[in-house]
């Protein structure tokens, strides 16, 4: 077979389910923050497999943990416990100031799996199962997550489940009209991804956990693509200094392979009896071996504080090119949406074509979520692209 981009996509639209608009290459190998497609060419990843990769693309120390876990042991599934789910376990109960742990195979695994905690636990009070989320939110493809987000997503998978509310993100008020004894839980992203990098208020966040705290509300985080330093902290909780009563987390944790989190405190936890929930993949030894290395490489590379500092370099670098298309540029750490006046896909195409990998977002906004040890070479040469591009699409129009 031919190994061109041209030919892997024709492939791919003949055999796979087309759910997916995907750029018209096949990736062949990649180190750091660096890819390269089956031609030969090279990019800079700035997508990091959309906030996945936060430690790069194959970092020595998660593939040897990989390989030498895969020699040993790679699935028993939850009828056992093995060193790597206990020690990771223990490491993220440690981290997170929570009680206790779930493993799961992905985030919308995750935030299914924190919805039937925090339904147990309000039945167990008298309370009803509702869960108000909000809008711009995103929590994932099953069919409760996508009753928690855009109706656009859920047109065509009716009937939707019950007991979903949505209201206005950052808009206390709203909460407390929309909430009664018949909520379960509150379900927010501390910093929306898909809907465009909107950061909540850091004193919305401390109103809503206060007033979840009154009304025995369950507040659940999801932090599947805000978590594991991607905001200069190891949960963005942390950077909010509000904790959750359960926290979800999935992309960056398993350091390339997939896996997910619940992580819950004892009160919440303590609704749980054997045989509620369950998993046949979740936290198997080779994902817990991947996820420790990934960690590990965080705390020894100092990834918190890079993530500070390269998000503060270049949300500046930004905002000093005073472009008159740049309607904002906002985000936390590593994680980075630039809101343009138009919208971005044709943009983010141009750097595709000119060597680097980022992602249009809620229409008109590009998102910038690259491995937090990118260099600043990288990033410069990056934003060299981004303004060439901007350029380009300018002579266009």
């Amino acid at each position: 077979m031919t190994h061109t981009n041209h030919k892997y996509h024709q492939l791919d639209q003949q055999y796979y389910l087309p759910t997916f608009k995907r750029f018209p290459l096949a990736m062949k190998k990649a180190a750091g923050s660096l890819i390269w497609d089956v031609e030969g060419k090279e990019y800079i990843d700035v997508l990091a497999g959309i906030a996945v990769n936060n430690v790069g693309h194959c970092h020595p120390k998660v593939v040897k943990a990989i390989q030498d876990q895969a020699a040993e042991l790679m699935h028993i599934s939850n009828f056992f416990v093995s060193e790597p789910q206990v020690a990771l376990s223990k490491k993220l109960v440690e981290l997170s100031g929570l009680d206790r742990v779930f493993f799961t195979n992905s985030g919308a695994e995750s935030v299914e799996g924190a919805i039937k905690i925090a339904r147990k636990y309000a039945h167990t009070h008298g309370r009803g199962g509702e869960v108000i989320s909000f809008h711009g939110s995103f929590h994932g493809r099953t069919l409760a997550t996508i009753a928690t987000g855009k109706e656009k997503m859920q047109r065509g998978f009716g009937p939707m489940p019950e007991g979903f509310i949505r209201v206005p993100f950052n808009d206390l008020e709203a909460v407390k009209k929309a909430a009664s004894d018949q909520t379960a839980a509150i379900l927010i992203e501390p910093i929306q991804g898909e809907g465009g990098i909107n950061p909540a208020d850091a004193k919305f966040l401390k109103e809503l956990s206060a007033f979840c705290d009154r009304e025995n509300i369950v507040l659940i985080f999801d932090e599947i693509q805000c978590g594991i330093a991607r905001t200069g902290e190891m949960f963005a909780k942390d950077y909010f200094g509000v904790k959750p009563d359960i926290m979800t987390l999935a992309k960056a944790l398993g350091g390339g392979v997939p896996m997910g989190a619940i992580l819950s405190n004892e009160q919440v936890s303590s609704a749980i009896d054997f045989g509620d929930h369950g998993t046949t993949f979740g936290g198997n030894p080779l994902v817990c071996a991947a996820a420790l290395a990934g960690l590990e490489v965080i705390k020894e590379e100092n990834l918190l504080q890079a993530a500070k500092d390269k998000g503060n370099w270049l949300k500046k670098k930004v905002i000093a090119w005073n472009h008159p298309s740049i309607k904002e540029v906002r985000g936390v750490g590593l994680m980075i949406g630039i809101e343009f006046e138009f919208e971005t896909k044709e943009l983010v195409m141009t750097m595709l074509k000119n060597g680097v990998l980022a992602n249009a977002t809620a229409g008109n906004v590009v998102r910038i979520v690259p491995p937090l040890n990118i260099t600043y070479d990288e990033l410069e040469k990056m934003l060299q692209i981004m303004q060439q591009s901007l350029k380009e699409i300018e002579v266009h129009a």
